[in-house]
């Protein structure tokens, strides 16, 4: 895992969107969310997703972009924002090279079975640096959270 700090310089990324490519030099002096996420059209990120959603009016006029970034493809993503009208650009990082320079690549347990896995995290970066990290997301109030903390910058 990596370990990168608030304060810190955000990690250079390069994503794959429905859109076309996004990189962290298109923010240069903007803000911009990166939320990590597991997968696609599961309960937990798709109700994460659309929190995101409702509230992208909100982020918009607070001048910062939300990303959502997972190991999907470009399809999935299509399908899914599609299928749940989602107003967020969803980033696709099939080789997790993202993913583990956020430090979101994790061993996590289930029924005592170790693999690894995207850790729902969310980091608010303002002018290339690291504002917030948010580890270990609990869906529920998570994207006000995130809000309040991009209006308060």
């Amino acid at each position: 895992m990596t370990d990168i700090a608030e304060g810190a310089p955000a990690p250079d990324f390069n994503l794959e969107t429905p859109d076309g490519p996004v990189k962290l030099a298109d923010f240069k002096g903007k803000s911009v969310v990166l939320y990590f996420y597991p997968k696609d059209d599961t309960g937990g990120c798709t109700k994460e997703a659309q929190a995101f959603t409702a509230l992208a009016l909100d982020f918009a006029k607070a001048g910062v972009t939300v990303i959502g970034v997972s190991k999907d493809t470009i399809a999935s993503h299509r399908k899914f924002a599609a299928k749940y009208d989602l107003n967020v650009q969803l980033g696709s990082d099939p080789s997790g090279e993202t993913v583990e320079r956020y430090g979101s690549w994790v061993e996590k347990s289930l029924y005592g079975r170790k693999y690894m896995g995207i850790d729902r995290s969310t980091f608010l970066i303002v002018d290339g640096k690291i504002d917030r990290i948010w580890h270990k997301v609990k869906v529920a109030g998570h994207a006000q959270a995130v809000l309040e903390a991009a209006q308060g910058v």
